[in-house]
């Protein structure tokens, strides 16, 4: 089902101090979760803003640039690999997305949480599926979360070349896949992975 084809968001909230939040990252082997919450300004309109996975790495970056600039409020936060591996990716999820909320300031007084699920804070909200191609507040939170995590990749390619980080940003692609088999995993491998544990487990 399409963003477009969901009945109309109603928010039951009227103020200005509402949070999108946004994660990004579950599915990778490698890295950490990300996530980010943003109380827009309505005084100061951002065009353009969509679910980060539908935008041009340049157009996320110049909308991240106008989003720092223009929110009322932004934070991105995250939740390491091994908290992933402790905690689960689901309960992981959450903790990147309760640092971003307990981040902003001015604090927020509601939440809109792309997905099904609020991730258990002490604020109100809702969660909203499909919510980055519904909501502003939402897109904007996922646009931080991409560009942010996207960095990290890039970084992480430049100290392990022959991963291929950079290109695949650590989802378990073919190239990723034949890395991890021939190299073996890194520390920022998440070990509870299947395809990152079988490795460990011939070693």
């Amino acid at each position: 089902m399409s963003a477009k084809s969901l009945p109309p968001l109603q928010i039951a909230y009227q103020g200005e101090r509402l949070a999108g939040v946004d994660e990004v990252g579950r599915g990778p082997l490698v890295g950490a979760v990300v996530a980010a919450a943003v109380i827009l300004d309505p005084a100061r309109p951002i065009e353009g803003l969509n679910d980060s996975k539908t935008l041009s790495a340049r157009r996320r970056e110049a909308l991240d640039d106008q989003i720092r600039d223009r929110a009322l409020a932004y934070c991105v936060a995250e939740a390491s690999p091994l908290e992933v591996d402790r905690l689960n990716i689901y309960h992981a999820t959450h903790l990147a997305m309760r640092r971003a909320i307990d981040g902003l300031a001015p604090a927020a007084e509601y939440l809109l949480v792309d997905g099904n699920r609020l991730p258990g804070h002490q604020l109100p909200g809702q969660p909203v599926v499909k919510g980055d191609a519904r909501h502003p507040a939402i897109a904007a939170a996922s646009i931080l979360a991409k560009v942010a995590r996207d960095a990290q990749m890039v970084a992480l390619d430049a100290r392990h070349p022959d991963y291929g980080f950079a290109r695949h940003k650590g989802y378990p692609t073919k190239e990723h896949l034949a890395a991890l088999e021939r190299l073996g995993p890194l520390p920022e491998h998440r070990r509870s992975f299947a395809p990152v544990k079988k490795q460990l487990d011939l070693l």
